[in-house]
This record gives structure tokens, C-alpha cells and sequence, in this order.
């Protein structure tokens, strides 16, 4: 089983969600239940070995649009998040993080040491990831003290709008340039993280927004879970000049799992074949090159294709690729080796 290490899932969510119901985080996690993605038995029999576990301040006001009758829709922008409530939320979820390290349910790691350590364990190799910033005020303090408690990578923006910057809504079709980009404060925001050594996603963020990081980051460029617009044309997808970019920094695409970011029609639908998430795949390493795509599941976060169901279907994936053609040494790339390089160079460690 080739061990995978993938960008992006939203099992923090899950777990906050079905604590203030009652649950038990640490023992959902540890010891599995039936629905979700992600927890520890289901990780392990999928080869999922780790991955960047995302803190998301939910919206309770987004509703999905349907698609009208030739299959288009447009969800309007959720409307931005007051700070506080934000904040709480923010740290209740790194409180179950830091729960789930000190009872051994999973590993929080700060370095890819720490991550190689964690995998060679048989332990889940956990990075603290922040997904839209709106814990954070504009004088970045809070920002210190979620580094300290392990935070290593952020998306300035989720689909909404923040202090530092612009997302981009859920539509198809659509392009990514739908909005202004950074703020000032989100200039500011980048630089810091260049300076700490937090990674920096442009998954949510407009295409104006990812130039702007562009010009001033000090990192590859990083779309944790994204895929190619030109196959499908959702606003959530990376442009071939966005591609571009990414190839020319020794980046990182994270082909995402979600259907609706997988399909000609851009419909969230299960019935949905691998054959898609291949298609993509083969469209990403023929732009970037093999070394520059890796994983971003957005298991816990999206409709992913039935035939993979949950974390303990992530090798069916890796099977589809190999029948496709993929070699060994490619298919290590894409599961895990090309995150860890991506993280080192974002954390500024020596080779690894």
C-alpha cells in the first residue's frame, strides 16, 4: 500500500461539529465511526498517513445554488465572519488538534522530520492549517500564538471576503477573476508568514489575489485543493496561466476530490468515475510536470467520487493511476513525496 499524504481535508470540522452534540473528538478520531471521511482506523486501512487538517469557521448563512436548466449556477458569497465569534471557533477546533496529539490520536508535526517520524510510526502525521483568516485581526498577533500552538499553513481566504482579502464564489461557469485581490492587510499577512515560515494557500482566493501573492512571497506557490479550469470551469479552478505560475515557482497543485470540481457539468454528484480525477490529474502533470501535483482530497468537505467513498478508499485512486500508467517513482511523488518537498521549502528546512 503506498502511504498518502494529502493536502486538504476538513476533519476538524466534523469533530467541532459533533462535539458541541455531545461527541467525543479524541474517541471519534481514535476509534472510527460511520459516517465522515476521515478518522484513524479508515486512514490506516487507505494508506492515508497524514495530511493538512484544516480550521474552517463555517458560514451558516451559504446556500448552494442549484443549476438552472442548462446546468449553470452562481452561490452567492457568503457574508464575512465577525472576528470574535471567529476567533472562539478558530481555537475550540485547535483545542481538539492539540487534544488528538497529546492522546495519541494522531501526531500534530511542525517539520517534515516530524512528518517522516510520524509515518514511519504508523502514526497520522497531522499539519495545523488555517482556512480563511478571519481569527486573525489585521495587527497579526493572533497569528503568533496559533504558530506557537503548531499552525504551519493558511489560506488567507476561504470563499468569502476577510480583512485580508477576496474569494472566490462557488460557479460554473466562471472565472477566477471575479474579485479585487489582497488588502493591505493581506500584503502584510503574507510577508509575515514568509517570515515565520507558515505556508501560504491560494486555494479560495481570487485570481487577482494569486498574482498579488505572486509578486511578493518568498514560496512556490501552493493551491492545496484545486483543480484545472480548462477541463472544468469552475470559479474554484486554476487558470493555465495560473498553472503556469505554479510550474515556474516549483509549486504545488492538490487535485481535489470534490466532483463538482472534477466534471464537465461541475455538478456535485457522487455517481462520478475515477476516470475524471485521472483526466485531471494527466491534464495537471502535462502543464506543471509530475514534481509540481499532489494530492488535496477535501475529504470531509465535498462530495467525493463513490467509488473511493471515504479514507479507506484513497488506494483505489492510486490503483486508477497506476492502470493509467503512472510509474512507481511517479506515483510516490504524487502521494506524498511532492507535499513534503513543498512544506521544506515553505518552512525553510534543510533538504529532508
Amino acid at each position: 500500500m503506498l502511504p498518502v499524504f494529502d493536502g486538504h481535508n476538513d476533519v476538524l470540522l466534523r469533530l467541532w461539529t459533533h462535539e458541541r452534540e455531545g461527541g467525543d473528538p479524541v474517541a471519534e478520531f481514535a476509534n472510527g465511526i460511520a459516517s465522515g471521511h476521515i478518522d484513524a482506523p479508515r486512514a490506516k486501512a487507505g494508506g492515508l498517513a497524514g495530511g493538512l487538517c484544516a480550521i474552517y469557521v463555517p458560514s451558516g448563512d451559504l446556500v448552494f445554488a442549484e443549476p438552472d436548466s442548462d446546468g449553470h449556477y452562481v452561490t452567492p458569497l457568503a457574508a464575512p465572519l465577525d472576528p470574535l465569534p471567529s476567533l472562539r471557533i478558530t481555537t475550540e477546533m485547535a483545542s481538539i488538534a492539540l487534544r488528538l496529539h497529546r492522546a495519541g490520536a494522531w501526531r500534530l508535526c511542525h517539520t517534515v522530520k516530524d512528518i517522516r517520524k510520524a509515518m514511519a510510526d504508523g502514526v497520522f502525521a497531522a499539519v495545523m492549517h488555517i482556512e480563511g483568516c478571519e481569527a486573525i485581526g489585521a495587527d497579526l498577533a493572533a497569528l503568533e500564538v496559533f504558530y506557537a500552538a503548531g499552525l504551519r499553513s493558511l489560506g488567507p481566504v476561504w470563499s468569502r471576503h476577510n480583512i485580508f482579502g477576496h474569494g472566490v464564489p462557488f460557479a460554473f461557469p466562471m472565472s477566477p477573476d471575479t474579485a479585487p485581490g489582497l488588502t493591505g492587510a493581506g500584503f502584510e499577512l503574507v510577508r509575515e508568514c514568509n517570515r515565520l515560515g507558515i505556508m501560504i494557500d491560494l486555494a479560495h482566493i481570487t485570481e487577482k489575489g494569486f498574482w498579488e501573492v505572486a509578486k511578493i512571497t518568498d514560496q512556490p506557490l501552493v493551491a492545496s485543493h484545486s483543480n484545472a479550469h480548462a477541463l472544468t470551469p469552475v470559479a474554484r479552478n486554476l487558470t493555465d496561466k495560473q498553472l503556469d505560475a505554479i510550474k515556474d515557482s516549483r509549486g504545488l497543485v492538490g487535485v481535489n476530490y470534490a466532483t463538482a470540481m472534477l466534471r464537465d457539468d461541475g455538478r456535485s454528484d457522487g455517481d462520478t468515475p475515477l476516470s475524471d480525477m485521472v483526466r485531471h490529474i494527466d491534464y495537471l502533470v502535462g502543464r506543471v510536470g509530475i514534481d509540481c501535483v499532489a494530492l488535496g482530497s477535501d475529504f470531509d468537505g465535498a462530495t467525493i467520487p463513490d467509488e473511493i467513498g471515504d479514507a479507506a478508499g484513497n488506494q483505489k485512486l492510486i490503483a486508477a493511476l497506476q492502470h493509467a500508467g503512472y510509474g512507481a517513482d511517479d506515483l510516490t511523488k504524487l502521494a506524498s513525496e511532492n507535499w513534503l518537498r513543498i512544506l521544506a521549502s515553505a518552512w525553510r528546512e534543510e533538504r529532508v
